[in-house]
């Protein structure tokens, strides 16, 4: 049985000790011209495998339950390493960390850096990637839930079950989106390996990082960097799991454009939560940095809030697309001149 968590991680994870007293999760960090942006999570315990895709039944459902009550790991000691450079930091109180390295003359693509963290008499090292974005060409920031994993988040008892009952290889994914997606990845590239950049951005927390990163790769979606929500440890935020407030969503999409000033982005999201209010306030605040919007109809009919905000973002000369299906949004970013 192979373990998906440690290949979806990019890493091999060694010790000093025969003993593992705790354990690290990498994400994929980003760069531009002049920093790197690099973050993760350090744990009190290894991390559980429920996300081995042949996990049924109780033991999936076990595992869901220990990884939103998993306890994290404050003020351990971690060093980032790339090319020669080391950084030390420790984590919060949530057992994140986060560090900004300044560089020079990196090159386009991704590349690989290295975490080792101590704790007591232990060392954990890690290997994760980040990106510099290919110049020139548009950027993709995606919602997740209802967006492309169909997720039932206006129903709180038939999400949780979804959750709970289905592992990755049995959640399912919206039709002809992975089609869209790997279209708008190589749109305007005739360097076949170069791609264009995406982010996904949700409210979905930590937690549940290693299942979405197996089902993106599961679905061929494009590879991506992830911002997810702080991360949960108990039993009352599992039950409540990407729900409450969204601002965090507005300032991750706030501080990636204000990250990448000279790039242009195409934002798509759902009308299950509040993504056509962000997407018109994020319009408002950087009229000229978002390309288009595309929202996706998770209900019968279209929803009044959505369409209005729909038409705020309109009056910006932006085009939208409200759509049921992705062959209309793939007609649309034709049609818009996104896709030739």
């Amino acid at each position: 049985m192979t373990n998906l968590r440690k290949i979806c991680n990019f890493n091999l994870k060694e010790t000093v000790n025969n003993t593992m007293d705790f354990d690290i999760s990498l994400y994929r960090g980003y760069a531009n011209e002049k920093q790197i942006i690099l973050f993760g999570h350090v744990f009190k315990s290894v991390a559980p495998d429920y996300l081995f895709t042949d996990k049924k039944a109780l033991k999936h459902a076990r595992g869901v339950y220990e990884m939103f009550t998993i306890k994290t790991l404050a003020n351990a000691r971690v060093k980032v390493k790339f090319q020669g450079e080391e950084i030390t930091t420790r984590t919060v109180s949530d057992g994140y960390f986060r560090v900004c390295i300044p560089v020079e003359n990196i090159e386009p693509g991704w590349h690989s850096y290295t975490v080792e963290a101590s704790y007591n008499s232990f060392v954990r090292t890690e290997q994760s990637e980040f990106l510099k974005p290919y110049p020139g060409k548009i950027g993709v920031i995606s919602d997740i839930d209802d967006t492309f994993l169909i997720s039932h988040t206006n129903n709180l008892l038939l999400k949780l079950y979804v959750l709970l009952t289905k592992n990755v290889n049995k959640r399912k994914i919206y039709a002809d989106v992975a089609h869209h997606y790997s279209l708008l990845s190589k749109a305007g590239r005739e360097d076949k390996m170069e791609a264009n950049t995406f982010f996904y951005v949700s409210s979905s927390e930590w937690n549940l990082y290693s299942f979405i990163l197996n089902f993106t790769e599961l679905h061929k979606l494009p590879k991506a960097v992830f911002k997810l929500k702080k991360i949960k440890q108990g039993l009352t935020d599992f039950l409540f799991s990407g729900r409450g407030n969204h601002n965090h969503k507005f300032n991750k999409i706030k501080d990636i454009l204000e990250f990448y000033p000279q790039m242009q982005f195409v934002l798509m999201g759902d009308d299950s939560q509040k993504d056509p209010f962000l997407y018109a306030k994020i319009v408002k605040y950087f009229p000229k940095s978002v390309v288009a919007v595309y929202i996706r109809q998770t209900k019968s009919k279209k929803n009044s809030k959505t369409l209005a905000n729909l038409q705020e973002i309109e009056a910006f000369a932006i085009p939208t697309c409200y759509f049921e299906h992705s062959s209309k949004a793939i007609e649309h970013s034709k049609k818009i001149g996104l896709l030739t």
